[in-house]
């Protein structure tokens, strides 16, 4: 039996005295759209830093396709085929979606550094920037800055910049943050089109996004999971319901269990 896309075991973090992610432990399979929910501060955004590699880990280790990248770099951790959005919009303002996404394919499609090489002279970069424009729904925005895009285009963009080098664990960190109802839909099919095949590790506060996009879903509170299961296993349990979801998810367990 092959090894899960993405495993951690007893991953800790400690920021001085304070235990911001404790003993998380976590199988996310090949293929899966895994949801990691929770309330402010319980740690999510931590824990995309320490299996990235942005952060280093305090104990516990990251595998990778069964491999151990615990200490690894971000920029070796990406090269390995995980690949992560932020939590807060990071594109290059003064660059065109066409220079965005041109500049991020050039080290996945074997072009190193050279700065006697000019890139309009590689057609294959502007083909497949070209093309992922279109994936992403941006095409008709091609020569416009990131700073003019609108919000929810600049975070397709920054989706687009991810996938960019085609990798085969994708962690996004919000991506559907402050986007309205219609937004945020574009937003699920943007994701379930270019996640399509590949495993998918989200951390989202919108529920419905949640609920409706996710093959699995753990709950982190206080650094620690305290559940994880199916989308009506955890919203029919009864500590989620407490610890995070509250009145909300109570009110929708009422409705969909009238449904049926």
């Amino acid at each position: 039996m092959s090894p899960p896309a993405l495993r951690l075991e007893n991953v800790n973090k400690r920021f001085g005295l304070a235990h911001i992610i404790r003993g998380v432990n976590l199988d996310v399979c090949h293929g899966e759209r895994h949801a990691i929910i929770g309330p402010n501060g319980a740690g999510k955004s931590t824990l995309f830093d320490l299996i990235s590699g942005r952060f280093s880990l305090s104990g516990g280790h990251v595998f990778l396709h069964g491999k151990d990248i615990s200490g690894h770099s971000a920029y070796r951790i990406r090269r390995s085929g995980l690949a992560r959005s932020f939590q807060v919009i990071n594109i290059f303002p003064r660059l065109t979606v066409y220079e965005t996404l041109r500049c991020a394919l050039l080290w996945s499609l074997g072009y190193r550094y050279n700065f006697w090489r000019r890139i309009q002279r590689l057609p294959e970069v502007g083909r497949r920037a070209t093309e992922l424009m279109e994936i992403i729904g941006l095409g008709a925005q091609r020569d416009v800055s990131g700073a003019e895009l609108s919000y929810a285009d600049q975070r397709a963009l920054e989706i687009g910049i991810t996938i960019a080098g085609e990798p085969n664990v994708i962690l996004l960190d919000e991506p559907t943050a402050g986007m309205s109802r219609a937004e945020a839909e574009q937003a699920v099919q943007l994701i379930r089109r270019v996640t399509a095949g590949k495993t998918l590790l989200i951390v989202e506060h919108d529920m419905e996004v949640v609920f409706g996009l996710a093959d699995r879903i753990s709950v982190l509170v206080y650094g620690e999971v305290i559940a994880t299961g199916g989308p009506d296993e955890i919203r029919n349990n009864v500590s989620v319901r407490r610890a995070y979801l509250g009145s909300t998810a109570e009110q929708e367990t009422s409705a969909h269990a009238a449904s049926h």
